[in-house]
């Protein structure tokens, strides 16, 4: 088994978002798909600098799936190239604000210079402690927990793995330390599908639908998102508190 390193997630909530809308709000707009995802860009930037303020310690975002690969090769040059640039001009807000940025997905796919700009900016910030940011790229849950089951029936282990053993096992799978599960899975757009984000992770999320496009979501809507979490039951499977 994979064995996990001696980073620690910083306390707090792990919130995951889906991106999603960036297209179908330059659309409105009259503008480029590519538009919204520079938008989108904007509103990132934001949410960051807010979350932990609302008491999250963990953000995962899904940035580009493994099937968006489907999508027009324009397309995705630019966002794979805005994915580069922004890397490189966050490094220093991330480090001064105590962020560690990590890529959770495959690079074997990515460009080299997409893949150099991920290792320099996960270096970089490695010391962050206030917030742990992880972005997914070239990301599906799906393909993830079969290649974590690959390896563990490679390793010839005789015992079955605890869940906790697998979800490191899938960790080491997303290049990652061992996260939290989620707590609040938020997508924005108005579309209520998970499209294969964090599946494992995401078992008792509490799930939280916005009709607001991505470049609409600011630090206000992820405030009302936290605060509707906070007043929710979680339950586990078990039953409700005695009132």
């Amino acid at each position: 088994m994979e064995q996990s390193t001696s980073f620690a997630a910083p306390p707090g909530v792990h919130v995951a978002i889906i991106m999603d809308g960036n297209g179908r709000w330059a659309n409105a707009r009259g503008r480029a798909r590519a538009a919204g995802h520079l938008a989108g860009v904007k509103s990132v930037r934001e949410i960051v600098r807010a979350a932990s303020s609302l008491g999250v310690g963990t953000l995962t975002l899904y940035a580009f799936s493994a099937d968006n690969w489907r999508r027009p090769t324009g397309e995705v040059s630019t966002l794979l190239r805005l994915f580069r640039s922004s890397l490189a001009e966050e490094i220093e807000q991330c480090v001064l604000n105590g962020v560690r940025l990590s890529i959770i997905g495959r690079r074997d796919r990515l460009p080299q210079a997409l893949v150099r700009a991920v290792e320099q900016a996960e270096a970089t910030t490695a010391g962050g402690r206030k917030l742990w940011l992880r972005i997914a790229i070239d990301y599906s849950s799906r393909d993830a927990i079969l290649c974590a089951a690959a390896r563990l029936a490679a390793s010839g282990a005789e015992v079955p793995p605890t869940r906790e053993e697998f979800g490191q096992l899938l960790c080491a799978v997303h290049h990652s330390d061992p996260a939290p599960d989620v707590d609040l899975l938020i997508r924005t757009g108005g579309e209520q599908r998970l499209s294969d984000f964090l599946l494992w992770e995401c078992a008792y999320a509490e799930l939280y639908f916005t009709p607001r496009f991505w470049p609409e979501f600011d630090a206000g809507e992820l405030a009302r998102a936290v605060n509707e979490f906070q007043h929710r039951e979680r339950r586990f499977g078990g039953l409700a508190a005695a009132g």
